[in-house]
């Protein structure tokens, strides 16, 4: 699709696969900046962008376009060391000046003033973006403002400190505005305060391998890049602070080993968690790694991968003809969204920007791209901290994320039957999204009792790990129901992924189930016209080993019609199901009726050969553990 903005040649010499250099993000973020200053009120405090408003209103919805595109802007001029050829900053001086004059006033200009997340928490996110765009371009904006706009300016960013965040990334944004006040001298125990209080919070949520935790729950997800390893990580590197640097960037490299595998070939990331139209930042981490020098990848792989999203997405729609992001995944898509998402949402892709804090004569610009690590060979990565196990399979360059351990539930609140599409599936990939809540669920087990089918919320892991080419992860659920009563007392379903090369076996068992019920399994959801292929086969356990495709009308994020494939079978007590499932593209997905052979289930042990190796897997609940041997 064009893109409504000129942008430099492709250089296929510097940049072979994806063709975008420095010249190409400056134009990209220029061309986002442009197109959405024209929405800006007389006085530049407020940017309402089109589209339906969140749950904050349309204010707030203002106030985030201004604050969301400042910090695109203050990537911009600080990467150029406060060159400005747009006269961006005199902009965003002049809206600051106008939204801190009379905060929380009912005018054409006023910010809202931040509260508590209860009452009006929404600002507070916003906060975070106007100190670190402050903080970024310091010398060019903030230093020449007049000291009662500063003053104005600090008394409306203490909001941040003196009201209650949500208990999750949200304790970020007070520990990043009081390190702003901190860098222009205007520290004093209450940003002390907000910084220990987060830095003490987010050392009680690290849960290894480079993941933290959003919140004291198992919430996993691109959070992580671009909230809970972007703010402390950026602050170290801003404030010369060598020892938190060390810190923080030594989890941000442990991260990226994780995250440098969960973008495909095409440039996708996962379509995995919340906040999915926030679309490139998911490469912000990636970017600030090489910044700051902590990342496993070199600096062209570092650029292919974030190059390759920023450039996933333009070439795919997601700007509308006026140049403005629009709230979905490629065009707009109502399931992508939540209920705080609106019209300005969608920048805070913003902080992929933060490449261009590295100058131009940096490597990360002037390396050759190198390809990314899907394109390198098949892999297999277990993360046992966040439950997670990974998938990429280089000739198609796919990769597939298998969920044991991330829901989004807290720990104070009791198991709902709502279905959560973006955390509760069993599995994700870079080549299909879930399907929407009305629809049938890919990726799903499901016990149906007396009629009524369970979905999985609270996910507990048992475990991953991973060998040469193969890995796995087990987690368990306890099924609960839309209608009737919530749960069955004793019910519980366990599952274990193994992953080798493009193939998943799924093995399940269900205890506690009443007599008469019934298990469905499904797999990943795709289009009709598209090259993906979805394919499911029952190897034990269920009633037909071929699986009947079902309709999902409302399709996904790349499809506006999907259909999955399902499995059925009866459950009673406790059983075991067995199935194996594939993605791939093009029309060489290979036959998984033929893929294993001996397949034994002995009670809670299932024993199966391959039969392109004749490796043999298996899989046991009590405990939990998996076996592969190659011959």
């Amino acid at each position: 699709m064009s893109i409504p903005f000129d942008l430099p040649a492709d250089d296929h010499t510097l940049s072979p696969r994806t063709g975008y250099t420095r010249a190409h993000w400056e134009a990209v973020a220029d061309g986002l900046l442009t197109a959405a200053w024209r929405r800006a009120t007389p006085g530049g405090a407020l940017l309402h962008l089109p589209g339906r408003p969140s749950r904050s209103g349309v204010r707030s919805d203002g106030l985030e376009g201004y604050a969301r595109t400042f910090l695109a802007a203050a990537f911009r001029v600080a990467g150029a060391h406060g060159d400005d050829p747009h006269h961006l900053l005199e902009r965003y001086a002049d809206g600051l000046a106008a939204g801190t004059r009379t905060p929380g006033r009912d005018d054409t200009e006023s910010w809202p003033e931040i509260l508590d997340v209860d009452v009006q928490g929404q600002p507070m996110v916003e906060s975070a973006s106007v100190a670190l765009g402050l903080r970024l371009t310091a010398p060019w904006l903030w230093e020449k403002l007049d000291p009662a706009v500063q003053d104005r300016a600090e008394a409306w960013l203490r909001g941040a400190l003196r009201h209650t965040p949500a208990p999750n990334n949200w304790y970020l944004f007070p520990y990043t505005v009081a390190g702003f006040l901190d860098s222009v001298g205007r520290g004093d125990a209450e940003t002390a305060a907000a910084r220990e209080r987060a830095r003490d919070l987010l050392e009680s949520w690290y849960r290894g391998d480079g993941w933290y935790a959003d919140g004291d729950g198992r919430a996993f997800d691109h959070y992580n890049g671009w909230a809970l390893h972007l703010y402390p990580v950026l602050d170290a590197h801003l404030a010369g602070d060598a020892d938190a640097l060390a810190h923080h960037g030594g989890r941000l490299r442990a991260h990226l080993d994780g995250l440098s595998l969960m973008f495909g070939a095409d440039g996708a990331p996962l379509h995995f968690g919340r906040s999915l139209t926030y679309r490139f930042a998911a490469s912000a981490a990636v970017s600030l790694g090489a910044v700051t020098g902590h990342t496993p990848l070199t600096p062209g792989a570092s650029r292919r991968i974030a190059s390759g999203a920023l450039r996933h997405f333009l070439d795919r729609g997601a700007l509308t003809s006026e140049g403005l992001l629009s709230l979905g995944w490629y065009g707009p898509h109502e399931a992508s969204l939540q209920e705080y998402s609106g019209p300005a949402s969608p920048y805070w892709a913003s902080k992929a920007f933060v490449a261009l804090l590295a100058p131009a004569d940096h490597a990360l610009w002037t390396d050759t791209e190198e390809p990314a690590p899907v394109e390198e060979a098949d892999r297999v990565l277990s993360l046992p901290g966040p439950g997670l196990l990974l998938q990429a399979t280089r000739a198609d360059g796919t990769v597939r994320l298998h969920n044991h351990g991330s829901d989004h539930v807290r720990p104070h609140e009791g198991e709902s039957a709502a279905d959560d599409p973006h955390y509760g599936r069993l599995a994700y990939s870079t080549r299909t999204g879930p399907t929407a809540r009305a629809n049938a669920a890919d990726n799903h087990l499901s016990v149906e009792v007396n009629g009524r089918a369970s979905v999985r919320r609270r996910i507990h892991p048992l475990g991953a790990g991973h060998g040469d080419g193969w890995g796995w992860a087990a987690s368990w659920h306890r099924p609960v129901f839309v209608a009737g009563p919530p749960m069955v007392p004793g019910l519980r379903a366990e599952s274990v992924t193994v992953a080798l090369g493009s193939l998943d076996l799924r093995v399940h068992r269900v205890v506690g189930a009443p007599p008469g019920s019934r298990v469905t399994l499904t797999g990943w959801a795709t289009g009709p016209e598209e090259p993906t292929v979805s394919a499911l086969h029952g190897l034990y356990g269920w009633d037909d080993p071929a699986p009947e495709p079902v309709p999902a009308p409302q399709g996904t994020a790349w499809t506006p019609w999907a259909r999955v494939p399902r499995l059925t079978g009866g459950c009673g007590g406790t059983t075991v199901h067995v199935a194996l499932a594939c993605l791939t593209t093009g029309p060489d997905a290979p036959p998984l009726e033929r893929a294993v052979t001996d397949v034994r289930v002995d009670g809670g042990t299932v024993e199966l050969t391959w039969t392109r190796d004749g490796s043999r897997t298996r899989v046991s609940f009590e405990p939990p553990e998996v076996r592969h041997t190659r011959p």
